[in-house]
């Protein structure tokens, strides 16, 4: 506390009235005194908000921070896996398309086996392949027909 308070004479009856102050000086002088320590405890109590706030903002930007952190590794995680995503998907198409390639020269290949054996059969059987289709397109008549 300052020392700005005023300090009360005597009222010692002996001393008599012309030494004691005034209500008025008295009042005076406790209004002074708190309007002081008003100014004190306002001063004070504007540091305080000034650190409060500077705490705030110190915590504040050490969140972002730690979240930009935290970001930044979600997304390299991210990446990595894509990037292993993306090579096995390769790998699997490289595969898939490997195996289809085989299945189809094989198909092929027995495509042609058999377009050659019914070529060699139709050559040696002709009568029976032409007649064979006669019956078949007989029974296919029949049965549009109904």
């Amino acid at each position: 506390m300052s020392d700005n308070f005023a300090k009360p004479q005597s009222l010692d009856p002996e001393a008599g009235f012309s030494q004691s102050p005034s209500v008025s000086q008295a009042a005076n002088d406790l209004r002074a005194a708190a309007g002081e320590r008003a100014k004190e405890v306002a001063h004070d109590t504007a540091e305080q908000a000034k650190a409060m706030k500077s705490k705030a903002v110190d915590s504040a930007q050490q969140f972002r921070d730690v979240a930009n952190e935290k970001a930044q590794a979600l997304k390299a995680s991210a990446t990595e896996k894509a990037t292993a995503f993306r090579q096995a998907a390769e790998e699997k198409a490289t595969h898939l398309r490997t195996v289809a390639d085989e299945q189809w020269t094989q198909t092929r290949d027995r495509a042609k086996d058999i377009h050659i054996t019914a070529e060699d059969y139709i050559r040696e059987n002709p009568t029976k392949c032409v007649l064979g289709a006669l019956g078949v397109g007989f029974l296919i008549g029949l049965i549009s027909r109904r």
